[in-house]
């Protein structure tokens, strides 16, 4: 071991990887407690865990690499993202974890949050008025019934690792749980639209491209607040403010 390296800090939690091993302290037990069912439940490849002392989980790293960074180029090939849309179908194939996910919020609890964060950010500047008018007319698309699978709920593209076409691990499940099968094929292309094609190959049936472009746009008007009270910069190339540009 050469060093400490902090991969993730913030006032919720902060991951830490000494070597090998992840070692991720949570101030919410609960989140913990959802990350180590999920990972012991899902029937795609997760991190082994080393050890649990509250408010700490320790695992071990998993081979390869990430399909990439949100508001960077993914060096993927088109058949490791395939492949992700295949792992992701077996998750959401598999029997029901026992309690909602993030991905499985009520229509009327995410209607309200979604309207009060859009009224936050027109209200103290944050964003134009006519971005978020037309990001929020493109969400409503999402906000409907939905069949409940067993979702990652935080399938961003850094949480999916490949070697070479095959997919090796899927790390960070505190947010899983009973949802929106769509909601993950959104986080995962997020800012990577143009890698949805090669997800639905391996997802391995017909998806409502409506929907996905529509989390698109409600996740990114719900993180913005979020990501800048936490110190970091949704503005960034590639990131949410320009996604949400992208659907104008």
């Amino acid at each position: 071991m050469d060093e400490v390296e902090v991969v993730v800090a913030h006032g919720e939690r902060v991951t830490l990887r000494v070597g090998d091993m992840f070692l991720k302290v949570d101030a919410d037990q609960a989140r913990i407690d959802v990350e180590v069912e999920a990972m012991a439940l899902a029937p795609v490849p997760t991190p082994e865990i080393l050890w649990h002392k509250p408010p700490v989980l320790a695992i071990a790293a998993v081979p390869g690499t990430a399909l990439g960074r949100l508001g960077e180029p993914s060096t993927a090939s088109p058949a490791a993202w395939a492949a992700a849309g295949t792992a992701i179908r077996q998750l959401h194939d598999a029997p029901l974890p026992p309690r909602p996910g993030r991905a499985g919020r009520s229509v009327h609890a995410l209607t309200a949050e979604l309207d009060s964060e859009c009224e936050w950010l027109v209200t103290h500047g944050v964003l134009p008025a006519d971005l978020v008018t037309r990001n929020r007319q493109v969400a409503e698309a999402a906000l409907r019934p939905f069949p409940a699978v067993f979702t990652h709920g935080d399938l961003q593209i850094a949480h999916v690792f490949a070697a070479g076409d095959e997919i090796t691990g899927i790390i960070d499940w505190s947010e899983a749980g009973q949802g929106d099968a769509l909601y993950d094929l959104a986080t995962l292309t997020l800012g990577h639209q143009e890698r949805l094609g090669d997800v639905v190959v391996g997802y391995g049936t017909d998806v409502d491209l409506d929907v996905i472009r529509a989390w698109w746009s409600l996740r990114s008007l719900l993180g913005v607040r979020w990501l800048v009270e936490h110190g970091f910069d949704p503005s960034a190339p590639g990131c949410e403010v320009d996604v949400l540009r992208s659907q104008m």
